[in-house]
């Protein structure tokens, strides 16, 4: 069996293989789709290909719409040539359950991809036809939080950015410049409606986008590149709209044993492999089964029916109090903890540290039993259910290939929102934050973690942090087995506000955290010791 559209024409063959098919004419969804476009997405790779692509296919196999995605690349143009092109934009979704056992579907909501090529070139022609219809209802966005900078960590504008706005709307290289420039071009055609989404893990992302697009925007305007009635065009919520959402889906890179369990399936050419781009990419995409997406439910030009297919449509502020109760109670802490505690106990698999006894307490000490009381209820999901489901099947799911190393990445920018929030909360309710242990016990481990050095006393590369040579600064002169080495070194840590969001110390558990860490660093085994000690 070949994933094409000649290929799914043999049902029987996709049904004994155990995979369903779309139910509509794909072909013909296509061509309606290309004439009179609904919905266009920049960044076509997992995420959305399964998730986001794979809603618009609920709608189309239950007759809920005619109309598929058109997925745009404004740099991994490989994803087009490669796992789009040849395979007619389909996508095999496969979901991984915690049983052991797949979920197979074919999507084929993606009716077109598009290698957005600025210039006088096809693809720049096809974008500013796709943007100048009036059918146009939304543009959408998982083009990672990076996407959308314009400057960087010195404040400094990005070489790209730079040049887009001396060069103007004409040909402009990044994807914030290209959809200013797209922008543009419909509002010299009609200046019809349009909402612009990003649906990128971050928070306030349509904020973040709404500000870079309207930077671009007004540079040109200083250089005369667009008028001011430009502006106020894309300034006015009734006519270009940025609502904002909340993501969230594990899509991890395509595994080699799903690719192969496909091929003996009788699917040809499944095996994942590297792009020219050095892109780690496969005709499938492996994700975990549950998922959820809530938008701001803000659409000056209409919209699909999103809430048929399992979409929270929601007002801003709680979309800001699911994002709030996912990332400071729910599930980012609790990655936060396995990831530092995985690192130091030698655990290459998330799922692996959920079998063991001290870190399967510790996430539950973190969620239920310390962050639930100071939580964020955003009434249209429970917390208590969702942080549930974290720890009892998302977490300890087996076949999800995702590592502590990939999640201990940059964990001085999160620190602050993961844990720093439920302390703050902790403060404004008693005064102080000395009802808490286990998250204490978590900041140490991250202070241990950056040693470098595991609780065998072996070394271990760590995870890019822009904080890292910094922090390791501070920690100078600290040696495993020699307790006298720690002196105050972590006292600047500890106490640095731009870090936690506020001095851990005025909170009341920065003697605590200090306490832990010496007792951490006293001697090889001393961390699983400490984790016994203040679990129990």
């Amino acid at each position: 069996m070949k994933l094409t559209l000649e290929g799914l024409k043999d049902k029987s063959a996709w049904e004994k293989a155990g995979v369903s098919i779309p139910t509509y004419d794909v072909a013909a969804m296509q061509k309606r789709t290309k004439k009179e476009p609904v919905w266009v997405h920049f960044g076509a790779g997992n995420i959305f290909r399964m998730f986001i692509g794979g809603l618009q296919d609920t709608l189309l196999n239950t007759g809920l719409s005619d109309k598929g995605i058109i997925a745009v690349e404004t740099f991994g143009y490989d994803i087009i040539d490669e796992i789009y092109n040849p395979y007619n934009n389909l996508v095999l979704g496969v979901t991984l359950k915690p049983d052991g056992t797949v979920g197979k579907r074919v999507i084929g909501s993606l009716a077109e991809g598009i290698k957005s090529i600025p210039g006088d070139t096809p693809e720049w022609k096809r974008m500013k036809e796709i943007f100048s219809a009036r059918t146009l209802q939304m543009v959408s966005f998982t083009i990672t939080e990076k996407g959308y900078a314009l400057r960087d960590a010195s404040g400094n504008w990005l070489p790209v950015i730079e040049q887009d706005i001396k060069s103007g709307p004409a040909a402009p290289k990044s994807a914030m410049a290209q959809v200013a420039a797209l922008l543009l071009h419909r509002f010299q055609n009609g200046a019809e409606p349009i909402a612009v989404v990003s649906m990128d893990n971050c928070s306030h992302n349509g904020e973040k986008l709404c500000n870079s697009v309207t930077t671009m925007a007004k540079k040109w305007l200083a250089k005369g590149f667009v008028s001011q009635d430009f502006v106020d065009y894309i300034s006015d919520e009734k006519k270009v709209s940025f609502p904002w959402s909340m993501i969230d889906k594990i899509t991890p890179r395509p595994s080699e044993e799903i690719g192969k369990r496909l091929e003996d399936d009788g699917i040809e050419n499944m095996k994942p492999f590297i792009s020219k781009n050095k892109t780690y990419i496969a005709p499938f995409v492996n994700a975990e089964g549950p998922q959820y997406l809530v938008i701001e439910d803000k659409f000056p030009n209409g919209r699909p029916a999103l809430e048929k297919a399992g979409v929270y449509m929601t007002d801003r502020d709680t979309v800001n109090n699911v994002e709030r109760m996912k990332v400071t109670t729910c599930l980012n802490p609790l990655h936060t903890a396995l990831a530092v505690y995985g690192c130091l106990l030698g655990y290459n698999l998330i799922a692996d540290e959920m079998k063991d006894t001290e870190l399967s307490k510790l996430v539950h000490q973190i969620g239920p039993v310390e962050g639930m009381p100071v939580v964020t209820d955003p009434k249209i999901l429970s917390p208590k259910d969702f942080v549930n489901e974290v720890i009892n099947v998302r977490l300890p799911n087996p076949f999800m290939p995702d590592t502590p190393q990939r999640i201990a990445c940059d964990t001085s920018q999160k620190v602050g929102i993961r844990f720093g929030e439920t302390i703050k909360s902790y403060v404004a309710r008693d005064g102080s934050a000395k009802a808490l242990k286990a998250i204490p016990l978590a900041i140490a481990g991250w202070c241990r973690y950056l040693l470098g050095v595991d609780d065998n006393g072996k070394a271990f590369e760590l995870s890019p942090d822009p904080m890292l040579e910094e922090l390791r600064g501070k920690l100078s002169g600290i040696k495993l087995g020699d307790r006298s080495s720690f002196t105050n070194q972590l006292k600047n840590i500890l106490s640095n506000e731009n870090i936690f969001g506020s001095d851990l110390y005025k909170a009341g558990i920065g003697d605590l955290i200090e306490q832990i860490f010496a007792e951490e660093i006293s001697s090889t085994g001393a961390v699983r010791a400490a984790l016994k000690k203040y679990l129990n």
